[in-house]
């Protein structure tokens, strides 16, 4: 059975606290910042790598062409006598070689860079040779690029050839390769790296090393802000403890005014309203117990007086009424003063405590049905005796016939106590807690009523981890359940 309005529980989730609210914040912050900082810098340097590449390969194309043009008008007897001046000598920056037919080059696939700087560097080609030398390029890795017709790469090349011209060394370089037919039968082979022999890096921005470098940035300022904003809440948690600690019968915690100039203005004013808090309940206090010490002697005097009559029954059922009457001076002192100085938790026997304030009903002419099982609850016995009986003296008045029954449900107790009366509307459920508030049935039915019975029933049964709920019977009638801890409930 649920409570109409349960305690509400304080949350454990993760994200529920602030320090990792800002935490998760900052965090956004720092990667939608580095992201939208990173596109835009990557996008400037894949750019101005393109550039400086297609700068490069067309200054290549250029040189290449020159390169062509001039092996086409040398004479073919000085051809091999030239290539092998170069091998050993140098004078150019491409390795030269003179083949029968077109070698196969393996390409570089998949790089946009790569892609456009190939397609510029075949388009100047073009324009500056004739299309009869079908003149072809492409980018390769020197690892396994072949150079020859009858199948031999660079590796099998002697050093002294290409080690002036082209990089074999540690971290290789990607070659442009250009080969044109500049007679027939006749295919002239260059190889060159670009100017920048390692522009692809410029290509790909988010290296290892860069995003390692942004998650290094994003930790630290993560790490900062945990430092920060730890030392910022400290002051919010004494609040929160001071808060929580702060008793009408002990000298208030006074904070330290420190941190910044917002943290000791509400420092000061929370010690400020404490005080005044404390003198507000200290004189409420003083006042009920001066009204309460008012009341005993005139209920003294009367159990005196009660003491001379002759009649034993009226004599006991006067001092029964008297002595409710010192409890319940004694639960209004309590209930200003909100400590248990007159009773603990205690084991109460339900099934003789709802028979006992059964057999005297409010109206004794009211029909009242007891179905009870023994039943030991953990409770304040004259708080829950008092809860009871306002909820039954209730029932008997709005509702002339009660039905209350008590069971046992796993650890708990289920008190059900039922009347036949008109009920209560659904929209005025949850009105009927507030003090002072009174259904028109209500007033017609108990005229002298003052509304406060199921507002302090049900706080009484929340004083020792019970429930009380509303509901309608569907066949009329309205049903008031209560939850209470067995006796072997801590």
């Amino acid at each position: 059975m649920a409570a109409l309005e349960p305690r509400e529980k304080e949350r454990n989730a993760f994200f529920d606290r602030l320090l990792w609210r800002i935490v998760l914040v900052m965090a956004l912050g720092v990667v939608c910042a580095q992201t939208l900082g990173t596109f835009v810098w990557a996008h400037q340097l894949r750019q101005g790598a393109l550039a400086d590449a297609l700068d490069a390969g067309k200054n290549l194309a250029m040189n290449a062409a020159g390169t062509i043009r001039f092996f086409r008008d040398l004479p073919p007897a000085y051809r091999p006598i030239l290539i092998e001046q170069l091998r050993t000598m140098g004078g150019t920056r491409f390795f030269v070689n003179v083949n029968t037919q077109k070698i196969p080059v393996t390409a570089m696939q998949n790089n946009a860079l790569v892609d456009s700087v190939t397609q510029a560097v075949r388009e100047d080609l073009v324009s500056y040779l004739p299309p009869s030398e079908k003149p072809d390029m492409a980018f390769a890795w020197p690892e396994t690029l072949q150079v020859t017709a009858d199948g031999r790469t660079v590796k099998d090349m002697p050093q002294a050839w290409v080690e002036g011209t082209l990089l074999l060394g540690l971290r290789p370089a990607p070659v442009m390769v250009i080969q044109a037919e500049f007679e027939p039968g006749s295919w002239l082979y260059l190889a060159a790296p670009m100017p920048d022999p390692y522009f692809l890096d410029n290509s790909n921005p988010l290296t290892v090393d860069r995003v390692a470098l942004q998650l290094v940035t994003l930790v630290t300022v993560l790490l900062i802000t945990v430092l920060l904003v730890r030392k910022l809440i400290q002051p919010l948690n004494r609040i929160a403890r001071a808060a929580n600690a702060f008793r009408n019968d002990a000298t208030p915690e006074k904070l330290p005014e420190e941190g910044s100039m917002e943290l000791r203005r509400t420092a000061r004013a929370f010690n400020a309203m404490q005080t005044r808090i404390q003198g507000y309940l200290l004189d409420r206090e003083r006042l009920f117990e001066d009204i309460s010490h008012g009341l005993k002697t005139p209920i003294m005097r009367l159990k005196l007086r009660a003491e001379l009559l002759e009649d034993e029954v009226l004599r006991d059922a006067l001092h029964e009424d008297l002595d409710e009457l010192d409890v319940m001076v004694k639960t209004a002192l309590q209930s200003v003063k909100d400590t248990a100085i007159y009773e603990n938790l205690a084991p109460v026997r339900l099934d003789l405590l709802l028979a006992r304030l059964a057999k005297h009903p409010i109206v004794p002419s009211a029909s009242i049905q007891l179905h009870c099982e023994p039943i030991s609850v953990w409770a304040k016995p004259l708080a829950l005796e008092r809860a009871l009986s306002n909820l039954i003296d209730n029932a008997v008045l709005y509702g002339d016939r009660v039905d209350i029954g008590a069971s046992t449900q796993g650890a708990l107790a289920v008190v059900l106590i039922r009347d036949f009366g008109p009920g209560i509307a659904q929209l005025d459920m949850p009105k009927v807690f507030d003090p002072r508030v009174r259904l028109e049935h209500a007033q017609i039915k108990n005229p002298g009523g003052s509304g406060l019975g199921l507002g302090l029933a049900r706080d009484t049964i929340h004083q020792f981890n019970g429930t009380l709920h509303l509901a309608n019977h569907p066949q009329g009638g309205l049903v008031v359940t209560i939850t209470l801890h067995l006796q072997e409930a801590p």
